[in-house]
């Protein structure tokens, strides 16, 4: 009887430690980290909406860009100096694990990772690249009418030609790459149970599916906001000191 009590309690305390572990939450995601996200999207639908609009929206278009290339710019150099889960070399991983953790997705074995998982962290790569190449282009770019970029000045119009056609071209593969990325997310969040959009905006993950996982214990926001305001006075410099220039139609 005494050792069926003592079973009994035992089973309760461990239902009763089950239970806090799953109503308990990690901090994974950093305050700037986050912003950094949010603000990407509507950037990124600002610059296509104002271009879509026409070449009256310009200058609105070019804002738009001017915010991508900072937030990206001070993406990369958080995965330096971020938090844990933020930088890349805590989530940038071999490619053969990659192969490994899309096998095992295919077989509903794969595990759950505090940060990005080796598919994600592909993803974060190759949008950060190829839109902070898009930016860039756009700030050499010209509309063959009467707007041009504000670098437009440190190169000859031909080369401008081209990095305007790559700048347009390149919008089709991101738009690809952000459709993918969106339905990878809610296949997380429907399939495997794991919301990553909730995630993403609280920063918090539920611990019961990460087990030895490091939480964070500071955003880092002061550090972050000394980035921010570098990044944008250095881009400030580089715009402000170009060379004045119009329009070379050859004609």
């Amino acid at each position: 009887m005494t050792e069926q009590l003592v079973e009994a309690a035992e089973n309760t305390i461990t239902l009763e430690d089950d239970n806090n572990l799953e109503r308990s939450q990690l901090k994974i995601w950093d305050l700037p980290t986050r912003v950094f996200h949010w603000l990407l999207v509507v950037s990124f639908i600002a610059a296509y909406v104002t271009n879509w609009l026409g070449v009256s929206y310009f200058a609105y278009h070019l804002w738009a860009g001017y915010f991508v290339v900072i937030l990206l710019v001070f993406r990369i150099v958080w995965g330096v100096v971020g938090t844990h889960h933020a930088q890349f070399v805590n989530f940038v991983r071999h490619p053969v694990e990659s192969v490994k953790y899309a096998l095992h997705l295919t077989r509903g074995k794969a595990k759950s990772y505090p940060g990005h998982n080796p598919l994600g962290a592909l993803m974060v790569l190759t949008l950060l690249l190829v839109l902070l190449l898009q930016a860039v282009t756009g700030l050499f770019a010209n509309d063959e009418i009467f707007n041009i970029g504000p670098l437009y000045g440190y190169i000859t119009h031909e080369l401008s030609l081209k990095l305007t056609a790559v700048h347009k071209e390149l919008f089709y593969w991101i738009l690809g790459a952000v459709v993918i990325h969106v339905g990878a997310v809610f296949f997380y969040v429907f399939v495997k149970r794991e919301n990553l959009i909730k995630a993403m905006i609280t920063g918090k993950k539920p611990a019961h599916n990460l087990a030895q996982a490091t939480a964070i214990e500071s955003s880092r926001i002061w550090l972050a906001l000394v980035l921010i305001v570098v990044i944008s006075a250095l881009l400030a410099w580089i715009i402000v000191a170009a060379p004045e220039a119009s329009l070379d139609l050859g004609y």
